[in-house]
């Protein structure tokens, strides 16, 4: 089976090669986009969430762990501009008394976001807890990554680096800001968001922000075959970001789960401030698709090289935990 180009990681290498051979599958949209979507609609994405690795029980509570195991997961729905159906949800605990706490904080964000609890699994796990979230939600007209064309805008919601500067305070020993820890442990998929661009505007590609603006946008100009140019100077930093580095920060941190998408030029800007007033969320123009390939920084108006920034690589040195 063929799956959409990715951006080089050594985790995106893997799972390149896991499709090698594979049998083909009738879909819609193919792996590697934020989920596949079958013929009927039917979309289908999971999501894994490793204590250690995603989040700190010294950190969060477990009923905030529940909760942002199921919004990260549901924010791939929000990627392809699809309505939520239900989630299952498998659980690797070492005390089974942590369950109830943890779905707790599933079922919270499930409420909030009209999706049900389709069922799942419950095993003992030796040392951590894993909770793997698979979500299926409904579409007949799904964003991919794949459709940015030169000329477009790109385009960001929110404001980005809560989620990381919350990390960074608290791997400095820190407490957080009370708004940078509400970023990290109850993120907010755009859900409604997604749809209302997509009925009105039709976005040529969408991500949800998970890696980072800069990795993650290098996922929309591999699967597009384009090149994706970020103005440094308009990125809209989360008011959490200490100055020094704070664009660095918001491009690279991750976790943020705010939409990136592209779209044809003139036809965000009249939408922005109805936006803004429906949804109480920022709407800001961050760059432009180029013809070529990767993505570049623009800065004070010239061109400032290729981007490179990332974040969380699983299987590479880390500092923090991944999305």
């Amino acid at each position: 089976m063929s799956i959409l180009p990715l951006a080089h990681a050594r985790e995106f290498d893997l799972i390149r090669g896991f499709y090698t051979g594979a049998t083909e599958a009738d879909l819609l949209v193919r792996p590697g986009d934020d989920c596949v979507v079958l013929r009927n609609g039917t979309a289908l994405s999971s999501d894994a969430s490793v204590e250690n690795v995603h989040f700190r029980r010294e950190w969060l509570s477990l009923e905030e762990i529940g909760y942002r195991a199921a919004a990260a997961a549901l924010s791939d729905l929000a990627a392809m501009a699809a309505a939520p159906i239900g989630v299952l949800v498998s659980l690797g605990l070492p005390d089974p008394d942590d369950a109830a706490l943890l779905m707790r904080g599933v079922r919270r964000c499930l409420d909030r976001f009209h999706a049900a609890l389709l069922g799942g699994d419950l095993t003992a796990s030796p040392q951590s807890i894993l909770m793997d979230v698979t979500v299926v939600g409904h579409t007949t007209a799904p964003v991919t990554r794949s459709g940015a064309r030169p000329g477009d805008g790109l385009y960001v919601t929110g404001a980005l680096g809560g989620a990381a500067a919350a990390v960074r305070a608290w791997l400095d020993g820190r407490e957080p800001e009370p708004a940078a820890r509400e970023v990290f442990a109850a993120p907010r998929p755009r859900i409604a968001e997604a749809r209302w661009l997509a009925e009105r505007v039709a976005p040529g590609a969408m991500i949800d922000l998970s890696d980072g603006l800069a990795g993650d946008a290098a996922h929309i100009a591999a699967a597009s075959g384009v090149q994706l140019e970020i103005d440094l100077d308009t990125v809209p930093v989360h008011r959490s970001v200490e100055a020094e580095g704070a664009v660095a920060l918001a491009i690279s941190g991750g976790e943020d789960y705010e939409l990136c998408f592209t779209a044809r030029p003139g036809t965000i800007d009249p939408l922005v401030e109805a936006f803004e007033q429906r949804f109480g969320v920022v709407l800001t123009r961050v760059g432009t698709v180029r013809s070529g390939s990767g993505v570049r920084a623009l800065q004070n108006g010239a061109d400032a090289g290729p981007l490179h920034a990332h974040g969380y690589r699983h299987f590479e040195e880390n500092r923090g935990p991944a999305s």
